[in-house]
């Protein structure tokens, strides 16, 4: 028998969730919208979304009760996505408005841009394109069959800063500074653009995240 994969995305009262619901039904993917642990238990792969303030994520996981679990199934390695604030509150601490405490999955900081030249503005707004790290291949990640002049949708006013470079998986420059766009450590993943908002190229990160969960055993 077939095992059919759940595919859970986190509702902590900060996400753009229904156009994520649509991006997987896409490919025939019923992804499950909770914000109960019991339900989250069950995934085989998680999405972490977001938009706001790193506090008010913090802050809404934690009056769910989702933090220990999230932490526990990351160390599992089980396959997850954070988009936008879901990919920032991945790291140790965010910087905004006050240093928060983060969910510690990979260790760095989320900063503000800092001055930026040409005078851009922030936030950034609008379409972008990541390049690849040093560091690591886009093989067999979510970012495999991408090219460095697909563009993806941002925006954000604050910016992934992981503590080592081995976690660094794009990059994407704006304003004349180079910034962390997609983080990694194992099969955990984040985006600092938005996939879902992202046309033909954001499908395929949905898609290959996918594949990705469908890869591991059950």
């Amino acid at each position: 028998m077939i095992h059919k994969i759940k595919i859970v995305i986190i509702d902590y009262g900060v996400g753009n969730l229904y156009s994520l619901v649509r991006a997987f039904k896409f490919f025939g993917i019923e992804a499950v919208v909770t914000e109960e642990v019991k339900v989250l238990k069950q995934a085989d792969g998680i999405v972490l979304p977001g938009v706001g303030s790193f506090a008010a994520g913090m802050r809404g996981l934690e009056m769910r009760g989702l933090i220990e679990k999230v932490k526990e199934m990351a160390g599992e390695n089980k396959p997850m996505l954070g988009i936008c604030l879901g990919a920032q509150i991945m790291l140790t601490e965010g910087h905004e408005f006050g240093i928060f405490k983060g969910l510690d999955i990979i260790s760095g900081r989320v900063v503000l841009f800092p001055v930026l030249k040409d005078k851009e503005k922030v936030p950034q707004v609008g379409w972008n394109t990541i390049s690849p790290s040093k560091e690591n291949s886009w093989d067999g990640t979510i970012l495999d069959s991408f090219t460095e002049n697909d563009q993806v949708y941002f925006v954000h006013s604050y910016i992934l800063e992981p503590e080592s470079k081995k976690n660094i998986l794009a990059l994407t420059t704006y304003g004349g500074h180079t910034f962390c766009s997609v983080i990694k450590k194992g099969n955990i993943y984040g985006c600092q653009f938005h996939p879902e908002k992202s046309g033909r190229v954001g499908l395929k990160i949905i898609e290959n995240f996918i594949n990705l969960v469908k890869q591991e055993p059950c």
